[in-house]
Order: C-alpha cells, then sequence, then structure tokens
C-alpha cells in the first residue's frame, strides 16, 4: 500500500469516528420514545437572568414571555450591557429589574453573565438561575419545568432550543433551520436515550446556583456556551437534556447579519472541539467515566456543513486514487462512510425535517455546504476570535 493511501485511509478513519457518533444519535433519537412526564419535585426560589445589549426591538416580546410564569419571591434580572439604546427603559416599563454594566474592554455575553451572577449573590441568592437570552420566546411552563428538574437533580438543564426561518425561506434559510434542528434537537435526544449528557446552548439553560459557584464565566468565548458547559460536567455537574421545555427564537433576516453570526458559531465551534475534545478525553480516561467520553465523542462531531465537505473531499481523493493505482480498497472505505453519513441525514429529514424543508431542497444541500467553503477557510487564515454581537437586522 502506498503512502498517499495510507494517509488517505488514516483521515478516512478520523472521519469515520465523529460520523459514526452521528449517526448513533439520529438512530436513536428516531425511535419511538415518550417525552418526559411529572413535575420534577418542588419548585425552588428562582431567578431569571437575562444578558441585553441593544435588544430594544424584540425585548419586550421576550419579557412578556416570561413574567406571566414567575410566582412571589422569583425575580427577572436584566442585564443592561453597554446599551446604547432603549433596552434598559423597556425592560423596566415591563416590570423585570435592571443592572447596567458599562465595559468597552471587557466585551461578550459572558462578562454580562458575570456581572449578573454577582448582584444575584448578594441579597437573597435564588437556589435556580436560568438563562434566557434577550431575543428569544420561552414556552408556557418553561421555567417552571426548568426550574424543577434543576433543583432535583442538582445539574444543569437544557431546554430544548431552536432558530426558525421565516415563513417563506430561502432554501439556505431552510437548509440551516434543518441543521440547528439535528445540532440542538436530534442529536441530544438520542444521547439522552442512553441516559447521556448534552452540550449547553446558549439560551434556556438552567442551573442551581451552587454549581455555578466555582465557575469562570468572566471571559469572551465566542461560543461560551459550550466551554461552560465543559467546564461543569468536568466537574461533575454535566448538563442534562430537557425537550419538554422550548425556547425558540429567528433567525437574522439580513443575509450580512447571517453571515457574521453563521462565521462566529461555527468558528467558535471548531476552535472549541480542537481545545477541548483532548481535555475531555484525557479526563474521561483519567477518571474511566463514561459520561465524558460521550461529551467528548459529542463535542468531536464538527457542524454538518464540515462533516459533509469533508467527505465529499475524501471520495474525491480516493478517486482519484483509484485511477492512478487501480485499487478500489480506499474508495471503497470512503465511499462506505459518506453513505452512512447520508443515509443518516436523510433519516434526521424524514423524522424531524420534512415540514422545514421539501426534499429537493434537501438535495441541495452539498451545493449550500460548497458554498461554505470561504468561511472554513477563514477558520485556517483568519479565524474570528473576538465576540462579535448578533445584530438583529
Amino acid at each position: 500500500m502506498d503512502i498517499p493511501e495510507i494517509l488517505l485511509i488514516t483521515f478516512a478513519g478520523l472521519a469515520a469516528i465523529p460520523t459514526l457518533v452521528f449517526t448513533m444519535q439520529i438512530l436513536l433519537a428516531a425511535g419511538v420514545g415518550d417525552t418526559e412526564i411529572g413535575r420534577y419535585g418542588r419548585r425552588p426560589s428562582i431567578a431569571v437572568l437575562m444578558p441585553a445589549h441593544n435588544e430594544a426591538a424584540i425585548i419586550g416580546e421576550t419579557l412578556g414571555s416570561i413574567l406571566p410564569q414567575l410566582v412571589a419571591n422569583d425575580r427577572l434580572l436584566v442585564v443592561a450591557d453597554n446599551c446604547t439604546d432603549e433596552t434598559s427603559a423597556i425592560a423596566k416599563e415591563c416590570g423585570a429589574y435592571v443592572i447596567e454594566r458599562r465595559n468597552e474592554n471587557l466585551r461578550g455575553k459572558g462578562y454580562a453573565l458575570d456581572f449578573g451572577l454577582q448582584c444575584l449573590a448578594k441579597q437573597n441568592p435564588p437556589e435556580v438561575v436560568i438563562i434566557i437570552d434577550a431575543d428569544c420566546q420561552v414556552s408556557s411552563d418553561c421555567i417552571d419545568t426548568l426550574a424543577r428538574r434543576a433543583s432535583s437533580e442538582n445539574r444543569p438543564i437544557q431546554a430544548l432550543y431552536l432558530m426558525q426561518a421565516p415563513a417563506i425561506k430561502s432554501v439556505t434559510q431552510a437548509i440551516a433551520e434543518f441543521a440547528w434542528v439535528v445540532k440542538n434537537q436530534v442529536r441530544p435526544l438520542g444521547f439522552k436515550r442512553l441516559g447521556l449528557s448534552c452540550q449547553l446552548m446558549g439560551t434556556g439553560m438552567a442551573f442551581p446556583l451552587n454549581v455555578l459557584s466555582d465557575v469562570n464565566l468572566a471571559h469572551g468565548n465566542m461560543v461560551e456556551d459550550m466551554k461552560l458547559g465543559i467546564d461543569l460536567a468536568l466537574k461533575g455537574f454535566a448538563p442534562i437534556f430537557c425537550p419538554d421545555a422550548l425556547v425558540t427564537s429567528e433567525f437574522p433576516t439580513s443575509a450580512q447579519v447571517t453571515a457574521t453570526q453563521r462565521t462566529r458559531w461555527e468558528h467558535g465551534h471548531l476552535a472549541t472541539i480542537f481545545a477541548e475534545t483532548p481535555r475531555l478525553l484525557k479526563a474521561a480516561i483519567q477518571r474511566r467515566d463514561a459520561s465524558l467520553l460521550a461529551m467528548a465523542l459529542d463535542l468531536s462531531v464538527p457542524p454538518l456543513s464540515v462533516l459533509g465537505l469533508m467527505l465529499l473531499i475524501l471520495f474525491g481523493f480516493a478517486g482519484v486514487l483509484t485511477l492512478v493505482y487501480g485499487t478500489t480498497l480506499t474508495l471503497s472505505i470512503v465511499g462506505v462512510i459518506t453513505a452512512i453519513f447520508a443515509v443518516a441525514a436523510l433519516l434526521a429529514w424524514y423524522r424531524f425535517g420534512r415540514k422545514i424543508l421539501a426534499f429537493k431542497t434537501l438535495c441541495a444541500a452539498p451545493f449550500y455546504m460548497l458554498r461554505k467553503i470561504p468561511l472554513y477557510l477563514a477558520f485556517i487564515v483568519k479565524r474570528q476570535q473576538d465576540w462579535v454581537k448578533t445584530e438583529r437586522r
């Protein structure tokens, strides 16, 4: 076997790991299963913590979905972070308690959350803190469900967080919405059916206050949610997925804003894979901890566009080697891995995505992936490293 073939088979083996993890999650999620039932014990005292940066256009609607779910002794704290609009005034008018933070040098959601937690800890600390972004809507009983579950389990609880495209959507928007469903609903549901943990998703997160007592949030990490979930898992508090609680948001309508948002998410996601997967694997081996191993494997699955492109590129190189060397072994190996990925994605679409996009739209996914090549090349040559606020329009 020649060196090019050995290298290609090695890369195919590396791509097979996230492909098989992804496939297992889809198969488990696609099975029939009952939703969770029950209140999970008593209702603890609650503080909803909402970081907000220039969210005047949407924060009133968000607060309107949360405030009716709060009872006596509950609190809703809005951290107006470096705001230059009417966010603070609107939040106060709606009935929220508002604190303002101004620091142009230390920017990012993590700093706002840390500032808010320090405020909550000073007087009558709540038993459970629920973090909701200022541009989200929560389902009825979402706050109650998350709080009771966090108190009962003494672990972080992650709601089902979905982003929705407009009713009349482009092919790109439909594919992006489906990819979000796969990432935030289907894959966590698959692991949940094995009793395994999930990644934190940035909003709809509930924490017993004691769990957050020794965690550093004051940083500008672009995907502070993933980082927080990993840090907590390493401390023995791996997050639990709770699909009964639903939080929704909308994709930006502007193509430029969407591109900025996607760059932040995907560059941050890829950077976290490289930085945190080895740390999780090392801890899993040292502690012989299956839950940490599962989280490492889950984290190893890159954005679907990245994984799909990797397999397409490997398949192309394998085809060239077949023509040059006349052997079909490498092409067969890569072909099987690619086919497994394609079948898993098709199953995810059939069970969870048919209402989001038509089959003919799904067939355009390879072209969607190809369009994202510049984004991934930028990760290599000019990676976005600083936190950037996603505007609404």
